[in-house]
């Protein structure tokens, strides 16, 4: 849906806003220069460079990587299941962002920004560090893995090396000028689509025979050892607890990757039109590298193969895991398990480059909302925030402990704490959603959203619900005899405590309103510049076809 900029105009209401308090105070994200410190990000990014951060952005080692773990425990089926069932819930997570983001593309905007705006400012603040950190952890968790797929060609050199490089290319990449990173993520993220639509159109080559040594693969594994693993207890009971456990795992291939679109969004050109276009295009993505790459897995490799448990076994992080190369070794095609092997050192270099930038633009803008120093909000002449880059930074340089021979434990915490975190922001996405939505309708505005999207608010609804009981339950198996101990139940817990003690300590410290009320919501401080925005690109529209065409296609 497409509303003229004139009509968004004349249906703004005077503004009303409540008392503040950090991310509550919508005036707070609109930044300027303040006591001679330039504190202003500026809108770099290309429509084709959000376009592809949008399509291949975060595609990293979950994909590659982290499903040959999932498949080895339970089996092809609920790994097929499970992608599909999150596919689904990341695309509404995808939809009510877009539509927020659409509407309010400020400079400085991040997800903390929108859910404290439309809920309350100790939600805001909590969702905002527990992003920081997630951010922060996941680019630990790429640089490790890049590392140790590096070492799938040679161990000669240590581990430490790779890390150090792979860390300085990332933050070189992010300190200069947005476009810098943008520009390398339109490489990076070209690469990797490359590579994921190669993989698939080989997996049905392999599934009709088409391989070296003329070997139909069908459904062959699905058969034996068989489509489900039953996991912890035999039966039906084992299968479906399989499903659920494919379901939370998943998670990681998934998590985060909705916001970096609004992440981007205040440093984009003419977000009104690049916004929506990045998220209707998001299904496409979603349905050919999750689901269709989760198909190829299963057909390809099975479930209990020696090369797949043996890289499960040694830490499952390194590209001795990959589902992908190990059913190329076993098809018998020379060569192609280094070139499938550079496309993950690709994946997981791009992604630690998303995570630091998405983690920095969350600090810069916990910075402007008051939540954190003012010098967190400090921009070079470029536009960067040099010093949230660099403080981000910092925090990957946890990689390092990889060097220790628990290294494959700490990818694993890594893992699922930012799993557990991106669950929580979720929820959080869904709530601020709805009560952003019924602010529209008790100001009588509600037609006039430039962006909607389908099943809403019901998708909210089903978001809210599933991923709540993700989030209680990712740490069930811990529960079954035998299964428990204190460092499991640390990480799949730690995070909903450090959470609560974010959002009840900032509460009782600011005495903060336990929810704005929604008449009070204020939805128009900052929109007059986006709406200004939207009237000049609307004004250069295309005139003929050829113009349409590089429109829809830029």
């Amino acid at each position: 849906m497409s509303v003229s900029p004139k009509a968004l105009e004349e249906a703004k209401p005077a503004p009303q806003v409540s008392e503040t308090y950090g991310y509550g105070d919508a005036k707070s994200i609109e930044l300027g220069t303040q006591n001679d410190v330039n504190t202003e990000t500026q809108r770099g990014l290309s429509s084709r460079q959000l376009q592809l951060i949008a399509m291949g952005g975060c595609i990293g080692t979950g994909l590659f990587v982290g499903a040959g773990s999932t498949l080895s425990l339970v089996g092809p089926a609920p790994l097929f299941m499970s992608y599909a069932v999150m596919a689904l819930i990341v695309w509404l997570v995808m939809n009510v962002l877009g539509e927020m983001t659409t509407y309010l593309p400020v400079k400085g905007i991040s997800v903390p920004y929108l859910i404290g705006r439309f809920t309350e400012p100790s939600i805001g603040f909590a969702a905002g560090y527990n992003y920081w950190y997630s951010f922060a952890m996941l680019l630990a968790t790429e640089v490790t893995a890049a590392g140790l797929i590096i070492e799938y060609w040679t161990t000669s050199v240590n581990v430490g090396v790779w890390i150090t490089i792979v860390l300085v290319v990332i933050l070189v990449l992010n300190i200069v000028a947005v476009s810098w990173y943008g520009e390398a993520e339109f490489w990076f993220a070209t690469l990797k689509i490359i590579a994921i639509i190669g993989l698939i159109i080989l997996g049905v080559v392999l599934f009709f025979g088409g391989g070296p040594r003329h070997d139909r693969l069908g459904f062959r594994y699905w058969q034996n050892p068989g489509a489900f693993n039953p996991y912890l207890v035999p039966g039906n009971t084992g299968r479906f607890l399989g499903f659920w456990t494919a379901l939370i795992k998943s998670g990681f291939s998934f998590i985060f990757s909705p916001e970096l679109i609004t992440t981007a969004a205040g440093e984009v050109e003419a977000p009104r039109r690049n916004i929506p276009k990045a998220t209707k295009r998001f299904i496409y993505r979603v349905f050919t590298f999750y689901i269709l790459g989760s198909l190829v897995i299963g057909v390809t490799v099975a479930y209990n193969d020696p090369g797949l448990l043996s890289g499960v076994a040694n830490g499952g992080s390194g590209a001795g895991a990959s589902p992908f190369v190990i059913g190329i070794q076993n098809a018998g095609i020379a060569g192609l398990n280094h070139v499938v092997n550079a496309a993950i050192l690709i994946s997981a270099w791009s992604s630690g480059n998303a995570w630091l930038f998405a983690g920095s633009r969350t600090l810069y803008s916990l910075a402007c909302g008051g939540h954190a120093p003012k010098v967190f909000a400090r921009c070079n002449q470029n536009g960067v925030p040099y010093v949230a880059v660099i403080s981000t930074w910092a925090i990957g340089l946890l990689s390092y402990l990889n060097l220790s021979s628990s290294g494959a434990n700490v990818f694993y915490w890594f893992t699922n704490i930012t799993t557990v975190g991106g669950f929580i922001n979720w929820v959080l996405i869904a709530i601020a959603y709805l009560r952003f939505r019924k602010a529209l309708i008790a100001h009588n505005v509600l037609d006039t959203l430039p962006f909607r999207t389908s099943l809403q608010p019901w998708g909210s609804y089903f978001i809210i619900l599933i991923v709540s009981v993700l989030t209680l339950t990712n740490g069930y198996a811990i529960f079954f005899p035998g299964q428990f101990t204190a460092a499991d139940f640390l990480v799949s817990y730690l995070v909903i405590a450090i959470f609560v003690a974010l959002y009840v300590g900032h509460k009782i410290w600011y005495r903060t309103p336990w929810m704005t009320k929604v008449s009070e919501i204020d939805l128009f401080t900052g929109k007059e510049e986006i709406d200004r925005l939207c009237e000049e690109d609307f004004e250069r529209q295309p005139r003929n076809w050829l113009e349409r065409v590089w429109w829809w296609i830029a």
